[in-house]
């Protein structure tokens, strides 16, 4: 009885049984109240919501992977290198030098790929750089310190007279570009014994290290 007279309460005009436009469409407004047009809009602005995805709509102007590296720079390529060490193929281990102080330091790189020679013997299943090999080419980028023209020596090869404190960090694999820095400590000219320290890095990491000792001699010794 309540529900039907507060139903009866917002139609207007009341209607009865005698009006004369009982028979008749009559349009029937509920009684809402009133807003105005200024709280209206005080509404809108109040309940405006900014989604949190906005900004990250638009994707970033980032450079393609292939565009964001620069080559390494050549100060010997693999012609001048043959020309200065006596090693041939397989066992030219330095592609391109790419930073030369004759008699102080150099720094070059392998790029190790699978059809080096020997990756099918080490190993069939998992191709891993032999560590005996990362050092011979870290040796022959010593060698490149002391054999170039720039130090004069008139002495044409180096041998291997000891290695120390080597050290392998982690494997070196089919698509790593070894970059070799290797360092002079201590030369006797008089005996032709010349000692390096020298580290092997792939991608900025550290792959093998250790202590060099060579022995300069010309191809008759």
């Amino acid at each position: 009885m309540a529900s039907s007279t507060l139903a009866n309460s917002l139609i207007s005009p009341p209607l009865n049984s005698h009006s004369p436009i009982s028979n008749r469409t009559t349009s029937v407004r509920l009684a809402f109240p009133r807003i105005n047009r200024s709280s209206m809009v005080s509404l809108k602005t109040t309940h405006v919501v900014k989604c949190s995805g906005d900004d990250a709509a638009t994707p970033k102007d980032e450079t393609p992977i292939e565009l964001r590296y620069a080559a390494y720079p050549t100060v010997l390529d693999i012609n001048q290198i043959r020309d200065v060490l006596p090693h041939r193929f397989p066992f030219l281990l330095v592609d391109r030098v790419i930073e030369l102080n004759p008699g102080v330091s150099a720094v070059g790189i392998k790029n190790v790929t699978i059809n080096d020679n020997f990756f099918p013997g080490h190993f069939p299943e998992r191709p891993i750089m032999p560590g005996v090999l990362m050092v011979e080419a870290m040796a022959q980028v010593g060698g490149l310190i002391m054999l170039t023209p720039e130090v004069g020596g008139s002495k044409d090869n180096f041998f291997f007279a000891g290695i120390d404190k080597v050290r392998f960090r982690k494997p070196v694999i089919a698509g790593d570009t070894l970059v070799m820095r290797m360092n002079l400590t201590k030369l006797q000219k008089r005996f032709g014994i010349a000692k390096m320290e020298g580290k092997a890095y792939v991608g900025g990491e550290v792959v093998c290290e250790g202590e060099f000792l060579m022995a300069m001699g010309n191809s008759d010794s």
